[in-house]
């Protein structure tokens, strides 16, 4: 019964979006304005049947319905209770799904918040979003139908989920993934309503600031929540691997992070009309490449989806958005002409422009590496796989000079810098990053050439935000006569954008000293009997105890699977550490398919990491690999410290500004 109702729920979805679509076209021709409220209504009707369609299938899962296709391949009787909520997301059918209801309630979102608002932007933000929903309901409907029934009727048990999806992390990651991917579809829409009414001022960049900001933050969250998965799963030592999906995820972070910083030279300067407008419609398409990587199976990696036909219809889709784009902005392009010009290259508008160029180079590059092996056997025959010699080649330099642009930027004046304020504002912190990089090299040794340049970078940064502190901090301690803590609070609560942004720089500064310390990774497969003790580096283990827990032993915590576990007794410089318990499971719903979960005891300098290759039960033979990772805590660390000065931006901390003022 919930599946019929999902099903045409889902049907119904389809016709009410059609209808808006004709609907707010027929508006657009006579402007009867009960046909637009008839639009938006029809389009807010198709977005919650989308919504309960998803929580019927939700339902179907949580409750083992095998009559379903989908969930008997993602789902078993088995699977712990929390993990069925990941299986909505699980195959193409759910995430197709779950992608219209994300979707769905954004749609939902801005026409609360404009129906009666910005009312000539607003009838093109109902096409374009009606539009992009059309798509995802027509692939839902007709090609990938989550609620497509068994052909042979119920089954006893289902295939069980993915036990690589069986891990916390991928219960936030892939919806914090789609919050971000399909966010950016809010400002990429007002973009398109900007063009089609020819309101090409910044209003309709003031309208989406939250919604870009917001959509920037979850894509930022769910790229490092995946690599956290990825570091602490999937068992190789690493988090990042230049995998294609990983790749499909950072090219719109890095067109949207380069719109970001674009936005505030249009506002304060009005330049860059055209150059934002190609920033937001590319960063929206790339989500959709994205998607395109994912699920139709033209790229091998473990994140992707298998081959299946959906990958043309998504070909066609960015070929219609990418034709579309091209000719609004070449008829555009007279409207969008910035009225101010760049003075000098010594300037702060300047710094954001070189900025952009490199985030732009950046997402070229990994555009190219990832699509390289398509290429090359399009053309050839034979795919030539590009891996991270290549990546990393070119992108640690221009990630470096991107950080370098992050401290040099607010040293720049508006419209032009000279020399004497050029040498006053550089002189410090180019002095305290030389003495740290000296420090680096001469009391740690760290004699490589890209760590020691993070370390002057990361230095010159810092000096130069701190700086920017104590100046407003010492300006306004003089005009209010506060102490320096409040006058920090106040400063902030006055110009949030700001601070908020210096904040989330810092943030990225403790990214880029865990980025750092990969270059001292150390590893070494150890096999060890019961009772050995092996020493690498700094450390020593004992092999201490091996078992094995099964579900009939532990039917709460392994329902679903077996674990051999092996424990190590680990000393650092001779005192004790830590005790490591490091498990090989076999998860029985899926052929007792073999899962290393990894052991990792972290510090704030090095994280000791341990994966199990075998272990015999017989003789209590283990086989280990293990690792020496330093600094890993701060890529973590950082995030932490970027998420709240996004919160900052974002004035979600109102509340606490008001009471310390």
């Amino acid at each position: 019964m919930t599946a019929t109702l999902g099903n045409s729920l889902l049907q119904l979805a389809l016709a009410f979006n059609v209808f808006s679509l004709c609907a707010m076209a027929f508006y657009l021709q006579n402007s009867d304005h009960r046909l637009a409220q008839a639009s938006w209504r029809a389009q807010a009707a198709a977005s919650l049947f989308i919504l309960v369609s998803t929580l019927a299938l939700l339902h179907e899962l949580l409750v083992s319905n095998f009559t379903l296709q989908y969930v008997a391949r993602y789902s078993s009787a088995e699977t712990p209770f929390i993990y069925k909520f990941g299986g909505l997301w699980a195959g193409m059918e759910g995430s197709l799904l779950f992608w219209l209801a994300v979707q769905s309630a954004f749609i939902l979102l801005v026409i609360v918040q404009n129906r009666y608002r910005n009312r000539q932007l607003f009838p093109w933000v109902v096409i374009t979003l009606g539009v992009i929903q059309l798509f995802f309901l027509v692939m839902s409907n007709f090609f990938e139908n989550p609620f497509a029934p068994m052909p042979s009727g119920a089954i006893s048990n289902g295939m069980g989920l993915n036990p690589l999806l069986q891990h916390p992390a991928m219960l936030a990651h892939p919806p914090m993934l789609y919050i971000g991917f399909i966010g950016f579809s809010i400002p990429f829409a007002f973009a398109v309503a900007a063009m089609m009414t020819r309101q090409l001022d910044s209003i309709w960049i003031r309208t989406t600031r939250r919604w870009t900001l917001t959509s920037w933050l979850f894509l930022t969250i769910s790229i490092i929540m995946g690599a956290k998965w990825a570091y602490v799963e999937l068992g190789w030592g690493g988090y990042w691997a230049w995998d294609p999906v990983e790749n499909a995820s950072l090219m719109p972070w890095l067109t949207g992070t380069a719109y970001l910083h674009s936005i505030l030279i249009q506002e304060k300067k009005n330049m860059l009309r055209i150059w934002n407008m190609v920033l937001i419609m590319l960063t929206f398409t790339l989500t959709i490449f994205g998607t395109y990587i994912t699920r139709s199976g033209v790229v091998s990696s473990i994140h992707a989806f298998a081959a299946t036909k959906l990958g043309v219809w998504f070909f066609m889709f960015i070929l219609f958005i990418i034709v579309f784009n091209t000719v609004m902005l070449f008829i555009r392009r007279h409207d969008l002409a910035s009225q101010n010009r760049l003075e000098s290259f010594v300037s702060r508008e300047s710094g954001f422009m070189f900025n952009n160029m490199l985030f732009v180079a950046m997402m070229l590059t990994v555009l190219w590496g990832t699509m390289y092996p398509l290429i090359s056997e399009g053309i050839t025959g034979v795919q030539i796989t590009v891996g991270s010699p290549y990546f990393n080649t070119v992108m640690i330099p221009l990630g470096l000079l991107i950080l370098a642009l992050t401290g040099i930027g607010p040293l720049l004046a508006w419209r032009r810098t000279t020399t004497r304020s050029l040498i006053r504002n550089f002189m410090l912190p180019l002095l305290l990053a030389t003495a740290a990089t000296i420090l680096g090299a001469v009391g740690f040794h760290i004699l490589l050439i890209y760590p020691l340049m993070t370390i002057f970078l990361v230095t010159f940064v810092a000096a130069t935000i701190f700086i920017e502190l104590l100046r407003g901090i010492q300006a306004r301690r003089r005009l209010t006569g506060q102490n320096a803590f409040h006058a920090l609070f106040g400063l902030v609560h006055r110009n949030r954008s700001r601070y908020g942004g210096y904040v989330v720089h810092l943030g990225i500064l403790m990214m880029f000293i865990g980025f750092a310390g990969k270059a001292y990774d150390k590893e070494a497969d150890i096999a060890m009997n019961l009772g050995d003790i092996k020493t690498f580096g700094i450390y020593d283990m004992a092999y201490t105890e091996y078992w094995m827990e099964t579900a009939n032993t532990h039917p709460v915590e392994r329902p679903n699977h077996a674990a051999k576990i092996a424990r190590l007794e680990v000393k650092k410089n001779g005192q004790a550490f830590t005790d490591l318990n490091v498990e090989k499971r076999f998860y029985t719903d899926q052929n007792n398919q073999p899962q290393s979960e990894v052991a990792v005891k972290s510090t704030l300098w090095e994280d000791f990491y341990v994966v199990m290759g075998a272990l015999d039960m017989e003789t209590g033979r283990a086989t280990l690999k293990v690792r020496i990772n330093p600094l890993v805590s701060w890529v973590w660390l950082g995030t932490f410290v970027l998420l709240i000065g996004t919160l900052i931006s974002l004035k979600v901390d109102a509340i606490l500004w008001r009471k310390s003022s």
